[in-house]
């Protein structure tokens, strides 16, 4: 099968980001609740709770989808689900990257490689499993 490498080291990529992610999404939300109680919490704004949001559940689909992917590389059969995955993960990384920018943020090209270039060649890797197993017509 073509497709899982891409699905195991891009599956170890989004493992890697998620777990970097959740932990960034755990200190923030820690030192928030720190904040909210000394009594600071009156200037953090919607969109920082919505990118805590953003952090932590994307972060959660991305482990899941990197655990996905390297379990089932080898399976065709699953490919389909892990593109839904692949597609999961870019859309909550691309959500991301637009409410950065909305909140003055500035524009990171390594947010877009790792956000979206890697759930890209996940979603490569998978359809390269589909079309392994799909009957060759000349």
């Amino acid at each position: 099968m073509k497709g899982h490498v891409f699905l195991k080291v891009t599956g170890i990529l989004m493992i890697i980001a998620a777990a970097f992610s959740i932990i960034v999404g755990v200190l923030l939300a820690g030192i928030s609740a720190l904040a909210a109680g000394l009594g600071a919490a009156s200037g953090l704004k919607f969109t920082f709770w919505a990118a805590l949001f953003l952090t932590l559940v994307g972060g959660i689909c991305q482990l899941i989808a990197g655990i996905k992917g390297i379990k089932h590389s080898k399976r065709s059969e699953k490919a389909g689900k892990l593109i839904a995955w692949g597609v999961i993960v870019a859309v909550f990384s691309i959500l991301s990257i637009v409410l950065d920018l909305s909140n003055g943020g500035d524009f990171s090209i390594v947010s877009v490689v790792t956000g979206v270039a890697v759930p890209a060649l996940y979603i490569l890797g998978a359809a390269l499993n589909a079309k392994a197993d799909a009957p060759y017509s000349a």
